[in-house]
């Protein structure tokens, strides 16, 4: 009978342990499902998963890891509970959630999974990007001074935006909030933006229709749509702006620059205290639970410029809030407004009053400021703000009044026209060179003898005027981006030349 070494036992005993380990890694935990309902389910038996990871239902329905307790986690359902009941497995996936990511998406509609949904095949991805990251640290991020235009000519002028900012757009409902940043998005046509359009429980009718407008002002190539629609659960409304924030990463970390737009938080927050309350969660102030503040900072922290040591890519973050009568002081709005480095607030008079885009003057600010503006624009703005601020005074407290002198009709009149000029069509961004031209030919009163009705007529005429008989002052402004006084005077000579060549002579053809 042959002898084994205690050398040889304590070798077998060890392979015998590997290949248990081994084995034992192979085993998938599952759990059942003790409670379902409103796109909740309460798990029982699954006792090492982590918070943010993805478990599967035997029905082949995913969900996320929200709440865990002692003996139970709770789930939120990435789609219907239909097919769910009491005593349903349920499989850890050990993997945390998250998005395909790539260039593929690019002038796609995909929803908050990533799944394509514009009936237009499957798209290969590039990678895998999870949902919830952290945010860069300080070192990794550089100070905001490239502007990120909108086109819009109130808001380049005077609240200027630049890329890695996170500029608020708030106000009530249809005061145009979308449109501003529609406009933003068509006007990164060919300045190798990507843009990314998330939807938060809008009617799938109104992202289509947005969707048709970006395809018409070829600007879907560089847009992705990720639709959480108000037909889809409260758990894909409540993940969308972190998956839309994933895939900006991605394109980030490539040394991209992005501009992503929530659509808009105030559903968000909605969608959270759903679920929260549903997950028995202690309600707080508005029944939002005690965490809404981190649910909103933990999203915008991600926006950023990254330095050069890092790609240099950045994120810049137009996140649109709701208001109910125009009031800021709300929980939600003012959580966000703490949040992010300015806000553009929509006002429902001025709306209704014709003057769109409705920009308060008064309550919207930028604190990024004019380190985000080109030399051009900061000098051509000038005291533009300041004007339309006094105007606005004088407006009131001269209405009642007859008599006045001289310097206050003129002021008054140069007001009227400020504003009738700040007013902008939908789908019709200007370029930098249009901004320039328009303000330095209105700060030198060029416009005043035109009648306030026909000051839009009067710019988009001077405009075209300048693009066919002076086109090298819109490229010199284009390429330098820098205002001189000299090219200051030429365009405003200019601006007197079609003053007098072309619109008074139009204007005497009139009066004939």
């Amino acid at each position: 009978m042959s002898t084994i070494s205690s050398q040889e036992v304590i070798s077998i005993v060890k392979g015998e342990i590997e290949d248990y380990d081994a084995h034992a890694g192979r085993i998938r935990e599952t759990g059942s499902v003790i409670w379902v309902g409103d796109g909740i389910a309460i798990v029982y038996g699954i006792d090492h998963a982590m918070y943010g990871e993805i478990v599967i239902f035997e029905n082949g329905v995913r969900g996320m890891v929200q709440d865990i307790r002692k003996n139970e986690i709770g789930c939120i359902l990435f789609g219907k509970d239909t097919g769910i009941m009491e005593g349903t497995k349920v499989t850890r996936t050990r993997k945390r959630a998250g998005v395909p990511v790539g260039s593929g998406f690019l002038g796609r509609v995909v929803n908050a999974l990533g799944d394509t949904i514009d009936g237009l095949g499957p798209v290969k991805e590039e990678d895998y990007y999870p949902v919830e990251r952290e945010a860069p640290g300080i070192v990794e991020r550089k100070s905001v001074s490239v502007p990120m235009e909108t086109g819009i000519l109130a808001i380049d002028s005077m609240f200027p935006i630049g890329r890695g900012q996170r500029e608020l757009i708030i106000g009530d409902r249809q005061t145009g909030k979308t449109s501003i940043a529609l406009d933003t998005i068509i006007n990164q046509k060919g300045k190798d933006v990507i843009c990314i359009y998330v939807a938060i429980g809008q009617k799938a009718s109104t992202v289509a229709k947005l969707v048709n407008t970006l395809k018409n002002k070829d600007a879907l190539d560089y847009t992705v749509v990720m639709a959480s629609t108000a037909s889809d659960p409260a758990p894909l409304q409540y993940i969308a702006p972190y998956a839309g924030t994933a895939m900006a990463e991605y394109f980030m970390h490539q040394g991209k620059d992005v501009l992503i737009v929530y659509d808009d938080l105030s559903k968000h927050a909605v969608a959270y205290r759903a679920l929260s309350l549903l997950l028995e969660r202690s309600p707080g102030r508005e029944a939002y639970p005690g965490d809404v503040f981190y649910l909103h900072s933990r999203l915008l922290e991600r926006s950023c410029r990254l330095n050069d040591q890092f790609g240099g890519g950045s994120i810049t973050a137009l996140p649109v809030i709701e208001t109910q009568a125009g009031d800021v002081s709300a929980y939600i709005p003012t959580n966000v407004i703490s949040i992010t480095d300015g806000q553009i607030f929509l006002e429902s008079d001025l709306f209704f009053a014709g003057m769109r885009p409705a920009v308060n003057v008064g309550l919207s600010v930028s604190r990024v400021g004019g380190a985000a503006q080109t030399k051009a624009m900061k000098k051509a703005s000038g005291s533009i703000r300041i004007d339309l601020a006094q105007y606005r005074e004088m407006e009131v407290f001269t209405q009642f009044s007859s008599d006045l002198d001289e310097a206050t009709k003129e002021q008054l009149a140069y007001g009227k026209r400020l504003m009738e000029l700040l007013k902008q069509p939908l789908g019709r961004p200007l370029s930098l060179h249009e901004q320039v031209i328009t303000l330095c030919a209105v700060t030198h009163k060029v416009m005043l003898t035109a009648e306030v009705r026909q000051i839009k007529e009067f710019q988009m005429g001077m405009l075209e005027w300048f693009d066919r008989k002076h086109p090298e002052l819109g490229n010199e402004i284009e390429e330098t981006k820098v205002l001189s006084d000299e090219l200051a005077d030429r365009i405003v000579a200019a601006a007197n030349e079609f003053k007098e060549a072309v619109w008074q002579t139009q204007e005497r053809s009139r009066a004939v």
